[in-house]
């Protein structure tokens, strides 16, 4: 892909209140990994996860609002994006589900975006409409039981991602050790569950991410600090574990949850964070067999990454550390896979998912 007439544009999202800035944009230097921000968003509280939509040239927050009587609820906003000024134009925001989200998701097509709720145990799907704003609210599914964690008392899904397919939407549940598959029924608009994945004891499957060549899937496991492989049949959206394997280094034997877990775009090794140990993890895939072997553990420069991203490029990774109040820029070696920190940091307040997309 030529990228010479595009310039890399990073979005990021934060815990803020509405009357503080909570959305960012910056422009990236890939020659020297540094980032200068172009364009900021107040108005929105708690903006924390976005979706890029580069080709429409719109991003998708959530955000938290509120009933009348105080009550806690989900909500969404679409913008446009001005390249040239790297900056943001509110679209549209709504309510979305009646607890507050925490991650948010585009399907391959741009017809749907999923909205996960970890305090409400639930999943809504929505309409995106031909100008890129949010429609009407076409499901929401609500998830029961618990698990062994004390943490696991009631539903907490974290995430959703849409399979390669674009048939299923997998939804992964910290709270109940499952991973649930929801068929994508388009004609009624309407999310079918039509397979379970169920995990380790007190794993707590947060995030998922899938092999390019759609026969692997991994899923970091916040509570056990864990990554698992599966193979994954799109056919039928299932997934069935290969071997799960700890994101630590042995010697260490503090406190950890895991957060993001993502893939090079050759799908030869595949990345997690640690939030505690404030590493990122990275391994190697087979690719005969989907198992992982560590490669190496680095620093995020600041504590508690919560996200963190590869460039489209694949050059550069970019961290979120919530509480260092940083997103950190690593060089990634073409051959090896392995970060090196660029001494590039810039200062934002309490940074929560970082994207990065040419436009």
């Amino acid at each position: 892909m030529n990228n010479q007439n595009e310039r890399l544009l990073v979005f990021a999202g934060s815990y803020a209140e509405s009357t503080d800035n909570g959305l960012y944009v910056y422009s990236l230097d890939e020659a020297t990994g540094e980032l200068t921000q172009t364009d900021a968003f107040m108005g929105l509280k708690n903006p924390t996860f976005v979706n890029v939509d580069a080709t429409a040239g719109r991003l998708y927050a959530i955000g938290e609002a509120a009933y009348s009587d105080g009550t806690k609820i989900g909500e969404a906003s679409s913008f446009a994006i001005d390249p040239a000024k790297g900056s943001l134009h509110l679209l549209n925001r709504l309510n979305t589900v009646g607890a507050p989200t925490c991650h948010i998701q585009r399907s391959a097509d741009s017809k749907y975006l999923s909205v996960t709720s970890y305090h409400g145990g639930m999943v809504g799907l929505f309409a995106i409409r031909e100008d890129g704003q949010i429609g009407e609210s076409l499901d929401v599914q609500q998830h029961e039981g618990h698990s062994v964690h004390p943490n696991q008392d009631r539903p907490h899904p974290h995430s959703s991602f849409y399979d390669p397919t674009g048939k299923y939407l997998l939804v992964q549940d910290l709270g109940l050790d499952r991973i649930y598959t929801y068929a994508l029924n388009e004609e009624e608009g309407k999310l079918e569950r039509v397979a379970e994945q169920v995990t380790a004891p007190g794993a707590g499957p947060r995030h998922l991410v899938f092999h390019p060549n759609g026969k692997y899937a991994f899923v970091i496991n916040e509570l056990n600090s864990t990554v698992t492989a599966y193979q994954y049949d799109g056919s039928n959206g299932t997934l069935s574990e290969i071997h799960s394997i700890s994101t630590l280094p042995a010697d260490y034997d503090g406190e950890n949850g895991c957060a993001e877990i993502t893939i090079s775009k050759d799908g030869r090794f595949v990345y997690g964070s640690n939030r505690g140990h404030d590493s990122i993890v990275q391994y190697e895939v087979n690719q005969a067999t989907g198992e992982l072997t560590l490669v190496q553990h680095v620093s995020t420069e600041g504590g508690h990454p919560r996200h963190f991203s590869l460039t489209p490029n694949g050059n550069y990774v970019l961290a979120a550390n919530r509480d260092g109040n940083n997103i950190v820029t690593f060089a990634v070696d073409a051959e090896s896979g392995k970060l090196t920190y660029t001494g590039k940091s810039i200062e934002v307040s309490k940074p929560v998912c970082v994207w990065s997309v040419y436009m």
